[in-house]
């Protein structure tokens, strides 16, 4: 919220470079900073010296700082969490390490681990005697003997954080309660998570591993957001910090500390909400959005300007049971790395090299050869106006890690070795647009496809033409979009509980009570944050499923109708038959409860920015496209696009956070709004 002389900062820290967005009085002000990956916090410190001395705007004159970080992804995928000790019903310690029948590998000699069992290794977990019943009746009291007993062995492994999960415990949490009074009377510095806090939901695996890793998080996202407010404060801003959520909303941080699972995918939820913005903009609600960083792609659906929600996520190759918008990320970003296989395939990819040393270019001690080296001998990269000339790129050092790695031992030309790079990458990233589109049950024809972040715009308009899409968009500032996306996301908050049974046998009544306990603890977030809980918007879903059936679909529930069971099952029915080809009409059943509170932030001014960008004069240089010879294409400034203009390839247009290609045969249209619409051209 911006006041008279007030500025929304928002700052998204991705794997390689840190996005920086600012709007207030006079307009709006963007750039990129290379992520500092020892200390990602000091990309913050720098991006306010960089306001004040670049562009007149002191840390005092921040109101509101919103942040999207990548702190809790890179500490599960890199293991450098808390260590982490578990606390489970006896009989139940190996729960973790046991996980479900369900492998993905099912042909492997040699067998791989596919449950986090490292989080909490056998001499780091725990039993207590005790057991809840499915109703939440107390079978078992809580011994307290083998509760002091289970804190003592714990001690002695030295843990710093401790998950506790009890079998039902989300039906009667009082034995949680109990361990987590004890666990701060014995060992008063660890940090303690609650399954029936965490994910209050049946499936004591699921809800085991997703405790377990909010534990093992706990101090790092503790250390860091105390870390960037005090750094905050030093600066001489006061503003309260926002925190992007996996699912799409902000959270004050006293919230985000006490939840920080929620922010396992931080960077990439900021990005959807970008461009389902810049979509609607455009006049398309119905997208594919491709967010190309780079270490990674992330791909999201979304129709009718929201994107959809999951209820599980993939973090570092673990399926943790978490609110989510629904995307799919892949290992294939500007730093990915070519190489070949055994049999001498060129491969790419998952392998980064990230910021440091990042790709062979940056002349930073990189050797190995990647889609951004690539980007370079293709023509596709001016390397003296990378990230708007804050990095200059080696085209020789490009060309030589390509030709010693892949053209040479491939018997190829350094041109199209540097080709086939983009063709494998760019399939890859097809195939997970399929995945988003296809699995879900729709066409990726029938939506527009945006391509955003630093490596959104190069690769779009070969996406489109692999998957069959005929309208593209690119934002106004695709490479800073998820950080323009903090700024225009909801506070929000989500809870929820397991409910489970029969519908044909659900009181109404009770599910009303339910909910009406499910808003006031969504309010009490609210109201924690600072935000008014009465101006919030609300929603109710219900999980439902066939009788005998193991997954669930979401859909709204009308708890205020009095036909609400009977309308949730028949949505029910028609979520079914689209995902999964048929409806059964076998009798439902309710299996959890979710209340969504949502209070939208006042839209911000959209005006020119602070200092006036003056157009780099044209150009034309040599691009090798995709399929085709080398050809001489215009060099476009996207500063000098006016409202509506519109030109056809090969092109290329620049700007300080992107680049995007328009192929011969693709048109691009400014929109009077800002982003550029390419389209195929058709006789």
């Amino acid at each position: 919220m911006t006041t008279a002389q007030g500025y929304v900062l928002g700052i998204d820290i991705g794997g390689t470079f840190t996005d920086i967005v600012c709007r207030g009085p006079g307009g709006e002000v963007a750039f990129k900073l290379p992520t500092t990956r020892d200390d990602p916090s000091r990309a913050v410190g720098a991006a306010l010296a960089k306001l004040e001395t670049d562009h007149a705007i002191p840390p005092q004159s921040i109101t509101r700082f919103v942040h999207g970080t990548t702190v809790a992804t890179n500490a599960i995928i890199e293991r450098a969490g808390a260590r982490t000790g578990l606390i489970m019903t006896e009989g139940f310690g190996d729960t973790i390490e046991i996980g479900r029948q369900m492998r993905r590998q099912l042909y492997d000699l040699a067998l791989k681990p596919e449950t986090p069992g490292w989080l909490a290794p056998g001499a780091r977990r725990a039993e207590v005697t005790e057991r809840v019943g499915a109703d939440g009746s107390i079978v078992t009291p809580l011994d307290e003997d083998s509760l002091t007993a289970a804190i003592e062995r714990l001690a002695e492994e030295n843990v710093e954080a401790v998950a506790v999960c009890l079998l039902f415990s989300f039906a009667d949490p009082t034995h949680e309660l109990r361990v987590r009074e004890r666990l701060g009377e014995m060992l008063p510095d660890v940090a303690v998570s609650l399954s029936h806090e965490v994910d209050p939901a049946f499936r004591e695996y699921e809800r085991t591993v997703a405790t377990a890793f909010d534990a093992h998080l706990k101090p790092t996202v503790d250390t860091y957001l105390s870390r960037l407010e005090d750094d905050l404060r030093i600066a001489g801003c006061m503003a309260p910090v926002q925190v992007m959520q996996s699912r799409g909303g902000l959270s004050g941080v006293a919230t985000a500390r006490t939840r920080p699972i929620r922010l396992a995918l931080s960077g990439p939820a900021a990005g959807v909400i970008g461009a389902a913005s810049e979509g609607w903009m455009a006049g398309s609600g119905d997208l594919l959005s491709i967010d190309i960083g780079g270490t990674s792609s992330d791909i999201a659906m979304i129709r009718g300007g929201q994107s959809a929600v999951s209820s599980e996520a993939d973090i570092g190759g673990y399926k943790v049971r978490i609110p989510m918008l629904d995307i799919v990320t892949l290992g294939a970003g500007g730093g990915s790395i070519a190489w070949l296989d055994a049999a001498g395939g060129l491969r790419v990819g998952p392998h980064s090299a990230g910021s440091e040393p990042g790709p062979a270019c940056y002349g930073r001690g990189g050797k190995e050869p990647t889609v951004t080296d690539a980007s370079v001998v293709l023509g596709y990269l001016d390397p003296a106006y990378f990230a708007g000339g804050t990095l200059q790129l080696d085209p020789g050092l490009a060309w030589q890690a390509i030709e010693e790695k892949i053209a040479r031992p491939m018997d190829l030309s350094v041109e199209a070795a540097a080709a086939g790079i983009h063709r494998i990458v760019n399939s890859h990233m097809a195939d997970g647009i399929r995945l988003v589109s296809l699995k879900r049950g729709y066409d990726p024809r029938d939506f527009a496809l945006l391509g955003l972040g630093g490596g959104g715009g190069i690769h779009a308009a070969a996406l489109a033409d692999e998957i069959g899409n005929y309208r593209v968009i690119i934002p106004r500032r695709p490479g800073v979009l998820s950080a323009a996306g903090l700024l225009s996301a909801s506070m929000e908050h989500e809870v929820a509980i397991a409910h489970a049974g029969a519908l044909e046998d659900a009181d109404i009544a009770q599910i009303c009570g339910v909910v009406d306990v499910l808003h006031a603890q969504a309010s009490k977030l609210m109201a924690g944050d600072g935000t008014d809980p009465g101006s919030a918007e609300r929603q109710v879903f219900a999980d439902l499923a066939y009788e005998g059936q193991s997954h669930t679909l979401a859909v709204p529930f009308a708890v205020d109708e009095d036909d609400a069971l009977e309308k949730a099952y028949a949505d029910f029915e028609r979520e079914h038959e689209r995902v999964n080809g048929l409806a059964t009409g076998a009798p439902g059943k309710m299996v959890n409860l979710r209340v969504v509170h949502r209070v939208a932030v006042p839209p911000i001014a959209e005006l020119d920015a602070f200092d006036a960008v003056q157009p780099r004069t044209g150009a034309r240089r040599m691009v090798h496209f995709e399929g085709r010879a080398s050809v001489e294409a215009n060099v476009i400034d996207r500063a000098a696009i006016g409202s509506e203009d519109h030109f056809e390839g090969p092109a290329v247009i620049e700007q300080f956070d992107a680049t995007t290609l328009v192929p011969a045969g693709w048109k691009a249209t400014a929109h009077p709004d800002g982003p550029l619409i390419l389209e195929r051209v058709t006789d």
